[in-house]
């Protein structure tokens, strides 16, 4: 038996209002749109992951969600440009990141990351 995907759901009330910070900022296409449900993805591979944690790391409290990117100043600047304050960073951390934190529009601690 092979786990072939994990999908994070997040409950909010609005799904469409996903489309700005993960569309727009982060670049996901929508693949499935219910109306009840709006799916973004990437055509990128990844590897089926998913962690716990009793901390963010450097003190930081746990992200709901970790996005990994290949341009973190690409993400930064839209960011700016869309008004949306960073939580934490941008860091480099001892383990081999650079990140910052920031909450998508349904209050989500969301990672950001590109590895050093």
């Amino acid at each position: 038996m092979t786990v072939r995907r994990i999908v994070a759901n997040i409950a909010c009330v609005r799904p469409e209002d996903a489309k700005t910070f993960y569309g727009d900022i982060l670049g996901l296409e929508v693949v499935m749109d219910h109306g009840w449900i709006r799916t973004f993805a990437s055509d990128a591979q990844a590897r089926v992951q998913v962690s716990f944690a009793s901390e963010g790391g450097s003190g930081t409290p746990v992200p709901d969600l970790s996005i990994e990117v290949d341009d973190l100043d690409d993400v930064l600047d839209r960011l700016s440009t869309a008004g949306l304050p960073v939580e934490y960073g941008p860091a480099v951390e001892p383990w081999g990141v650079r990140r910052f934190f920031v909450r998508d529009p349904f209050g989500q601690l969301v990672n950001i990351l590109v590895h050093v």
